[in-house]
């Protein structure tokens, strides 16, 4: 059946089926095609969108701008605003909704997210919350498409890190919307919550796919047979002050040259979301280093440079794949 996503907000992958995921992944490539080819773009034109960030954000904003401004829209970085100080959340919303076609928020509230939605009557986006970073998934998902020379439906994907945080938690919601093998190595303790494991395995059954959960102390199982190897940082934002704690539980966990041996996959790629300290060439990344004597944290820098990697390929998606969320929902095709 046709797929049709105008009007429709998008807050987390799960409510989502696997077929408008399809979809938003072909219109993705052929965005970037049209992109490569150098054909301007028309189809945001008169469209007027607002950034709302809560948090830093390099590559969100970046491909939020850009792709808006490759297909005619406009962008309205907004900062400082009364929201939630001397405005409401709804309130805002309502405002907003009256001068803009689409709103992005990335901040740390899964429900702020939401409670935009809920009362801005236009397409919101979710940037990144504390619990799920959606945009994100769809470029990992374009990037695998490019890299892995198999369907989505046949790739291992191994999460190694923790496995509680956003990025644990929505590629576990992608890979099994899209019917993969996903697994977490990581500590227990920073298993995805039971509620969440729970649901996704239930449409995993119903897609193909399968979730698995493995401690270091099973990492040949966890690795072996690996496409796809990712992480993402020990702590997240909002989290500084565990560093130590992190380190403790996930030094193990560093994604190395051996762990990318022992999946006995040649091919095997590696992703991150970004940043990644990776070296010591960041300034947080040098005070860790001082600090606690650890001078590559989630990746080594080895795997980080090599043929492996493919995770600037990975930070240009994010531009391509949220490009096809705001044309897809706010568009003129």
């Amino acid at each position: 059946m046709p797929v049709n996503l105008k009007g429709r907000s998008f807050l987390t992958l799960k409510d989502f089926t696997t077929e408008e995921i399809r979809y938003l992944l072909d219109l993705s490539h052929e965005l970037k095609a049209k992109k490569r080819s150098g054909i301007r773009g028309d189809l945001l034109d008169r469209r007027n969108i607002v950034l709302i960030f809560d948090k830093a954000s390099t590559r969100t904003r970046c491909a939020f701008e850009t792709a808006c401004w490759d297909e005619g829209g406009n962008v309205t970085f907004l900062t400082n605003s009364q929201m939630g100080k001397k405005e409401s959340v709804e309130d805002t919303a309502k405002v907003l909704g009256r001068m803009y076609d689409g709103i992005q928020y990335r901040g740390f509230s899964q429900k702020l997210v939401e409670d935009l939605a809920k009362y801005s009557g236009v397409p919101v986006w979710n940037g990144l919350t504390d619990d799920d970073h959606p945009t994100q998934i769809l470029a990992d998902l374009l990037t695998i498409e490019e890299h892995v020379a198999k369907p989505l439906s046949k790739v291992k994907m191994v999460y190694c890190g923790d496995a509680r945080n956003n990025m644990g938690n929505a590629l576990m919601i992608g890979s099994a919307k899209m019917g993969m093998h996903f697994v977490a190595l990581a500590p227990k303790e920073l298993w995805p919550n039971e509620q969440l494991t729970a649901e996704m395995k239930k449409v995993a059954a119903a897609t193909g796919g399968t979730i698995e959960f493995f401690d270091i102390s099973q990492k040949d199982a966890a690795l072996k047979g690996a496409d796809v190897l990712y992480t993402d940082v020990w702590v997240s934002m909002g989290e500084e002050a565990k560093f130590a704690e992190r380190i403790a539980q996930l030094k193990d966990y560093r994604v190395t040259m051996d762990f990318i041996k022992r999946t006995g996959n040649p091919d095997c790629v590696f992703l991150h979301c970004l940043p990644a300290f990776h070296d010591q060439e960041t300034e947080v990344g040098r005070q860790v280093g001082k600090d606690h004597g650890v001078l590559e944290q989630e990746v080594s820098d080895e795997v980080f440079r090599s043929r492996h990697s493919v995770v600037f390929d990975e930070a240009e998606n994010r531009l391509h794949t949220i490009k096809a969320v705001m044309v897809a929902t706010i568009g003129r095709q």
